[in-house]
């Protein structure tokens, strides 16, 4: 089989969101990629809700297009409705959500990944690694077919040992009407691994013929709608609307009905679901004084009938769930195209991890998405596109990309992941991330954009855009200190603006930091002192968060530069922890299965406390 498979550079197992990204992003860097998948029809399947995006989410999308994946050219081109959420809260809240199209996401995924002349496909199902000692050296497949390859990602999602649950009946699958993956588990646990189980569910689909949309809250999109990436992706000229209703006590009763039937409360279902999008039978148990859930109505795509009802999640008896539908207002006729179930399958505790992604125990390596505990297309998709550059970039002996915490939310993500582990489904959330005001959804061209031209994903043509809107933002900015304006003729406009007058001459600049008054706000009631029109929209939106945010922005950079310095104190691979016998036994233990490679990482490690930090310190010369 050597002729019809070469030796590959990285083999990539799954191609879901974080396979699909892992396989461009290595190939686009000049890799050889073999991107092996059970069904070449569900390549970047969107298995749960249609949209992507949403808080923190959206600015991991926004990261992800900084850095050169795809995942937000393809939202952008499948996309059926934008919205950008918590406008009324401060930028670092804004979050930009699309309504995606099912099948066209999926389809404009492959025509993507076809167009990479460095990616090969093959449809199989993967059994087993070849390692030698304690390096990858390839896979083996269902079919018997050994394929050699100097890197391995591993992106199974929920198909290790996957199992599904509806009401009291369970069987195997990675999908509804896919079959589960097993072997590789049995073997990485042989090869000394740490195995979990986690759990995931999703609602039933339905006819939207056979809804009435006037008994539910129409939520349309926003009147002029962005989208996620800095390409030149198209804008939306039409949008679909989605609609929200609500459970109700009737509702609740009729889905406790089949509590004595739910896999959940009869235990048969072992692994942990996540916290922040629980089933709804999880939700009447937990907040049964409630008297209603919502539910999001949410259309498929442009040309099919086929609605997703996010909210009800459910592994429930199918005719429990319809009962149980028929109740909700707008739902009286409706019909079910397939009920809701929940799934379990094997993860593997991502503090057995390096911060590349790379596993400790084996080399070459990698594993991304639900493997290592996440949930979500999102957090999926980053990890896929940094395991595909570090696969790259450890064959080639390149300088492999780690983002710190106050340059990415995938920083932080994958800082997490490693240093504090999850043993439930990892979501990702803006309260996450301690500089949060640094790492807006407006920003992520400015903060990585650089690093991806570094790199080879970014062309100069993005480079120099990215220089230029630096550029004119700085410019603007310090128009707005050198603009200075007499009281006469501000206050009128102040006046206008709902703000108080001024006593002498003051730069727009300080005018800009009350809340009241935006640029934009400025120019309309003193044209004659404030003339942006020669600005893109862009660059003047970074100055007008740069000017009102200043403070904020200054004291977490400083505090960003102080995690920084902990970065730079290097801490041995070999250091020995036992020696430590001030060290409390839990942050030696911590200590001794993460082994950090910084001061930084380590006190960021759950269990080890300030006065073991400042032993192990000591201990370093440090």
């Amino acid at each position: 089989m050597k002729d019809m498979f070469p030796k590959y550079d990285t083999i990539v197992v799954g191609a879901g969101h974080a396979g699909c990204e892992a396989a461009a992003s290595a190939a686009n860097l000049g890799s050889k990629v073999l991107l092996i998948t059970m069904n070449m029809q569900n390549i970047a399947q969107m298995s749960c809700n249609p949209a992507m995006g949403g808080v923190a989410k959206g600015q991991i999308v926004r990261e992800i297009d900084a850095l050169g994946g795809l995942s937000g050219i393809i939202s952008d081109k499948s996309m059926i409705q934008f919205r950008m959420l918590n406008r009324s809260k401060g930028p670092a809240m804004w979050s930009p959500r699309c309504q995606s199209d099912r099948l066209k996401f999926a389809t404009e995924w492959r025509l993507a990944l076809e167009k990479i002349n460095n990616v090969d496909f093959w449809q199989d199902t993967v059994t087993e690694l070849v390692i030698s000692g304690d390096v990858v050296m390839g896979v083996r497949t269902a079919l018997g077919i050994q394929i050699e390859a100097k890197t391995v990602v591993l992106t199974n999602g929920t198909f290790l040992n996957g199992l599904i649950h509806i009401g009291d009946k369970s069987f195997g699958g990675g999908r509804v009407a896919e079959k589960a993956a097993s072997g590789i588990t049995e073997q990485l646990i042989g090869l000394g691994f740490e195995a979990g189980r986690m759990k995931t569910g999703t609602p039933p689909r339905v006819d939207g013929r056979s809804l009435n949309y006037e008994a539910m809250e129409e939520q349309p999109g926003d009147a002029n709608p962005g989208k996620f990436s800095y390409t030149d992706t198209p804008l939306l000229a039409e949008q679909k609307s989605c609609f929200i209703t609500y459970t109700n006590q009737v509702v609740h009763e009729v889905l406790r009905t089949g509590f004595n039937k739910s896999p959940m409360f009869t235990g048969r279902i072992k692994g942990l679901g996540p916290r922040y999008c629980p089933s709804v039978e999880d939700k009447i148990n937990r907040f049964a004084d409630k008297d209603r859930h919502q539910i999001f109505v949410e259309p498929e795509g442009w040309d099919t009938v086929e609605v997703y009802v996010n909210g009800f999640s459910t592994s429930l008896p199918e005719e429990v769930q319809y009962n149980a539908l028929i109740k909700i207002p707008g739902f009286e006729r409706v019909k079910m195209f397939r009920p809701g179930y929940a799934i379990e399958y094997d993860y593997f505790p991502p503090t057995q991890l390096k911060n590349t992604l790379e596993t400790k125990r084996v080399k070459n390596l990698f594993f991304a998405g639900q493997i290592n505990g996440t949930t979500g297309y999102e957090e999926a998709a980053c990890q896929g596109l940094m395991a595909g550059i570090n696969a790259h970039q450890s064959i080639n002996d390149l300088e492999q990309l780690v983002l710190n915490r106050s340059e990415a939310y995938i920083g932080v993500l994958i800082d997490d992941l490693i240093n504090k582990g999850t043993d439930e489904p990892y979501r990702m959330f803006t309260s996450r991330a301690e500089y949060r005001t640094l790492l807006r959804q407006d920003n992520a061209d400015i903060r990585l954009t650089e690093k991806s031209f570094r790199l080879g994903l970014a062309s100069e043509d993005r480079f120099e855009k990215v220089k230029k809107k630096k550029e004119e933002t700085a410019r603007l900015i310090q128009l707005l200190k050198s603009t200075k304006v007499n009281p006469e003729v501000i206050n009128p406009g102040l006046e206008q603006l709902g703000t108080a007058p001024v006593r002498e001459k003051i730069a727009l600049h300080s005018l800009l930091k009350r809340p009241e008054i935006t640029i934009q706000g400025l120019q309309s009631v003193c044209p004659l002192a404030m003339d942006v029109s020669s600005f893109e929209a862009d660059v003047v939106e970074q100055a007008e968060i740069g000017v009102k945010y200043e403070s904020y922005l200054d004291k977490e950079l400083k505090s960003a530069e102080r995690l920084i310095e902990l970065e730079d104190y290097r801490i041995g691979p070999d250091l020995n922890y036992d020696a430590l016998l001030a060290m409390s036994n839990e942050g030696r233990e911590k200590l001794k299965k993460i082994k950090p490679l910084t001061i930084g990482q380590a006190s960021r490690i759950s269990g080890v406390s300030s006065s073991d930090l400042s032993i192990l310190m000591v201990y370093v010369g440090r």
